[in-house]
């Protein structure tokens, strides 16, 4: 079945009536709880229902909100959170924003996916109309930014060309199908097939919703080349009004970067260079105060007149460098050595160190006293903690181990 929406791509209401409404559940698309409600079949419909690459549309049902929109063979399936009453007369209305920039997009896509063949031979496998972005494979290994450069220049002046956009039904078994570009009907496609004409370009088998006109794209930015499956390429672009969104955000990060940087956009890099090989020199300095500071605290134990068999640290600033520096100037063949650094409440890395069977023996009930997870061998145990305020018990259960060792100290 073709349905309105196909017919129509510019329809924003539409009266129809109730066929059938059975109890159902849906699954998010990111996962979770399935939602109860309600799939509904309509004598015909404005929203699109997922396929050929194209996302399903939302709007609503009178006062109820459609939440997905699938096709099962010849009917178009609208997923809702109310019950509606087989026969009724509804009004439909479409989310209008979601839908033109699907138009935008799929448009764009049968254009750039036509052009690309015509100029290079890249002949398109797949592509996806994604959230933020859509991508187009193409069945070739390579694509060199001298190729994306010309690519983007024709399919704009395509657009500034003003070319139509037509869309044609043809009876399944009509012999002008074979000579359309296709990648295939569905198993369970019934009734005509459509055809999507940009007039003295390209003719494509598509069910998905166009616009009439290339000029309705506005522009098309190819946004480059990434790496496809074996032997393809993922070409990324933007149409219409997302290119528009996407001037926007960039705009808005430009300006947001002159403040910070205090300079102009021309020398943001050059800038953010600057601050890296700062912040490098920094660090490197700072993990040379670190180690010296390590080594300070280790001598400072070990000079000592009794050194206790027990050695416990905490210090915010740190890692697990700094905390394996203190265990190497101090020694662990007859100190017990518990190290931490980081949020004094919160997360942070821990160190034990000492004999060999003694921190084999408390590596795992420390960790689990500080809610985190380590390893250890050789005399060593560290990790993530969770808990760091849970130090104190820590501390505990190390001193009674220590006077369970020497019971008449």
């Amino acid at each position: 079945m073709v349905f309105r929406c196909q017919r129509d791509s510019w329809a924003r209401q539409f009266a129809t009536r109730v066929v059938s409404c059975r109890a159902a559940e849906l699954r998010p698309e990111g996962g979770g709880e399935p939602v109860r409600g309600f799939q509904v079949v309509l004598e015909d419909t404005i929203l699109f229902p997922e396929g050929g690459g194209q996302p399903d549309d939302r709007g609503l049902i009178g006062d109820v909100p459609v939440l997905r929109v699938t096709r099962r063979g010849p009917e178009a399936v609208h997923f809702v959170p109310a019950a509606l009453e087989p026969g009724a007369e509804v009004l439909l209305s479409l989310d209008w924003e979601r839908r033109f920039d699907h138009m935008q997009q799929h448009s764009g896509q049968h254009l750039i996916s036509a052009i690309a063949e015509q100029m290079f031979g890249f002949k398109t496998t797949s592509w996806e109309l994604g959230r933020q972005r859509s991508v187009i494979e193409l069945d070739t290994p390579l694509v060199t930014a001298e190729q994306v450069e010309a690519l983007e220049k024709s399919v704009n002046e395509k657009i500034r060309d003003r070319v139509p956009v037509t869309v044609r039904e043809l009876a399944a078994d009509d012999p002008e199908v074979e000579t359309v570009r296709s990648r295939g009907l569905p198993d369970d496609h019934v009734g005509p097939v459509r055809v999507v004409d940009i007039k003295g370009i390209d003719s494509n088998l598509c069910c998905g919703t166009h616009v009439s006109n290339l000029s309705d794209l506005q522009v098309i930015k190819l946004l480059g080349v990434e790496k496809g499956k074996k032997n393809k390429t993922n070409l990324v672009f933007l149409a219409g009004n997302r290119v528009l969104k996407s001037i926007e955000q960039s705009h808005s990060t430009e300006k947001a970067l002159t403040s910070l940087l205090k300079n102009g956009p021309g020398e943001h890099v050059e800038a953010v260079k600057r601050l890296q090989s700062s912040v490098k020199l920094l660090q490197k300095n700072n993990l040379n105060l670190l180690r010296d500071i390590a080594v300070l605290i280790a001598r400072d134990f070990k000079n000592k007149p009794a050194p206790k068999q027990l050695f416990v640290l905490h210090r915010k600033e740190g890692d697990s460098e700094f905390m394996n520096i203190i265990a190497n100037e101090i020694g662990t063949e007859e100190t017990l050595l518990f190290l931490t650094v980081g949020d004094e409440k919160e997360a942070g890395l821990f160190l034990l160190a000492g004999p060999v069977e003694a921190v084999e023996n408390l590596g795992p009930r420390v960790a689990e006293l500080l809610g985190g997870k380590g390893a250890g061998k050789r005399g060593r145990f560290q990790g993530k903690a969770a808990k760091m305020s849970r130090r104190g018990e820590v501390q505990a259960l190390l001193q009674e181990f220590i006077s369970n060792q020497n019971p008449g100290a």
